[in-house]
């Protein structure tokens, strides 16, 4: 049982809620805790308060699927944070099924794998972990994001780069919204097993990044599935992009962003204009004529 972060993340869902949110006369006076206190929540989840107070803490043991998912329902929790609380609580078992097998995560590329990107260009693609570790990208993932190869291995990671390097700031306008997406996505891979490597990244962001800790204060989950991103690239200007996220069934753990823009818009374009620049400009290297650092964030 993960006990600091199965605390962590019960106290801020059950503060998020109030009485009135669940069905619950107000009480009379001044409360003295924000949101719900535990015996309501207790309460809700028909459980006794000393058991819930347990939980909270992380003292409670073999707690079983039933209660979790009573304590689930009483907290309103999405589908995503209601696996994350099973994971958190007890590893292995999951709602409303069988027990999970363990597998191990295999962090590379598999050349396939490698061949498929590269087929797919001139369309962004990029291969990440579970802690968004950049595993490998193409030639457009680079263009249109960084390039992470030319990267020390330790530096290798979306959100160390989202917070610690001043580019991110200009490549994504939304900063803000897709950084705290980021930390979200971080909080989910934490309530797994444990990991030395995220709990180390986690501590250098913590200890480097005010932003950090404080979204990571917030304890938000989220899972990156699909949606829109606007890019920013000093050759275009601003683009719309969606994106799409690929799990490999065969390499556990790893999964492909793939980045397209609607037919027809002006972000396609913008997308046909950066792949034939980063070519120019790969084609100048060869003659000696282009700036050294743009060809490699290019190549």
């Amino acid at each position: 049982m993960h006990s600091a972060e199965l605390s962590d993340f019960l106290r801020s869902r059950r503060a998020a809620l109030t009485p009135q949110d669940v069905g619950l006369p107000w009480p009379s006076g001044a409360r003295r805790v924000k949101g719900l206190r535990r015996e309501e929540l207790a309460l809700l989840a028909g459980v006794s308060a000393d058991y819930y107070t347990r939980l909270e803490q992380g003292r409670a043991r073999n707690v079983s699927a039933q209660v979790l998912s009573a304590v689930a329902d009483a907290l309103r929790l999405t589908g995503l944070e209601r696996r994350h609380l099973f994971s958190m609580a007890q590893p292995g078992l999951v709602p409303d099924g069988p027990a999970r097998p363990h597998t191990a995560r295999v962090l590379k590329a598999r050349p396939a794998v490698r061949m498929m990107m590269e087929a797919l260009d001139p369309t962004p693609v990029v291969l990440h972990g579970p802690r968004l570790e950049v595993i490998a990208s193409n030639r457009m993932g680079k263009v249109l994001i960084d390039d992470f190869d030319a990267m020390p291995a330790a530096e290798r990671n979306l959100v160390r780069w989202m917070f610690l390097n001043p580019r991110a700031r200009t490549v994504y306008p939304d900063w803000a919204e897709i950084g705290a997406q980021m930390v979200a996505v971080l909080r989910v891979a934490a309530g797994e097993e444990p990991d030395p490597a995220l709990a180390g990244l986690i501590g250098e962001l913590t200890a480097r990044s005010d932003d950090f800790s404080r979204v990571w204060a917030e304890y938000e989950v989220f899972q990156h599935t699909h949606g829109r991103k606007r890019f920013h690239h000093e050759a275009v200007g601003i683009m719309t992009v969606n994106y799409e996220s690929l799990a490999l069934p065969d390499d556990p753990g790893l999964s492909l962003l793939v980045y397209t823009a609607d037919s027809g818009s002006p972000s396609e374009e913008k997308l046909r204009i950066l792949s034939s620049w980063a070519a120019d400009l790969r084609a100048e290297a060869l003659t000696g004529c282009a700036d050294p650092e743009e060809v490699r964030r290019t190549s």
